[in-house]
């Protein structure tokens, strides 16, 4: 038997299964893998990002309209959305999120734009958790029925 034939089939999988076994034996179990970051857009509610998914296709669509929302309904001037909307690492779902997050908080859209460019491995959901915004608050009943109102506004099924 050539020698790499015994490594691979042989000696390998027998240094394994004594790993694996030295480790039942005491009570250890292997670490789980480490998590990645939340899956886009990672709010933590399925209809919230649906709604987010397609909030993207409609500003690619229709960019002067999501730009007009924004600025008419989220106190937030036309032209940073319009520059937001020019980052790459930045949807339109994404700048929805952050402003109608702010909205509900308290705080102004750049706040909420620092706070996730700061850190967003939990996905939206992490951030909105940060500033207060937790599922079952009143804020973030605000935060849903903001959709639904953005929605009526286009005239826009849902998704």
């Amino acid at each position: 038997m050539p020698a790499t034939r015994f490594l691979r089939t042989t000696l390998f999988p027998g240094l394994i299964a004594l790993v694996v076994a030295a480790g039942a034996a005491q009570g250890t179990t292997p670490a789980p893998a480490r998590t990645e970051a939340a899956e886009w857009p990672g709010s933590g509610d399925a209809s919230v990002d649906r709604h987010l998914k397609d909030i993207n296709d409609y500003a690619a669509r229709y960019p002067a309209a999501f730009a007009d929302e924004m600025a008419r309904y989220y106190s937030v001037p036309r032209a940073y959305v319009e520059a937001m909307m020019k980052q790459p690492d930045w949807s339109a779902g994404d700048i929805y999120m952050a402003c109608a997050v702010a909205q509900v908080a308290g705080q102004p859209c750049r706040a909420v734009v620092r706070e996730w460019s700061r850190d967003h491995a939990g996905g939206w959901r992490a951030v909105a958790e940060r500033l207060d915004v937790r599922p079952g608050t009143a804020g973030y009943r605000r935060l849903r029925k903001g959709l639904d109102d953005t929605y009526r506004r286009w005239e826009r099924p849902e998704p």
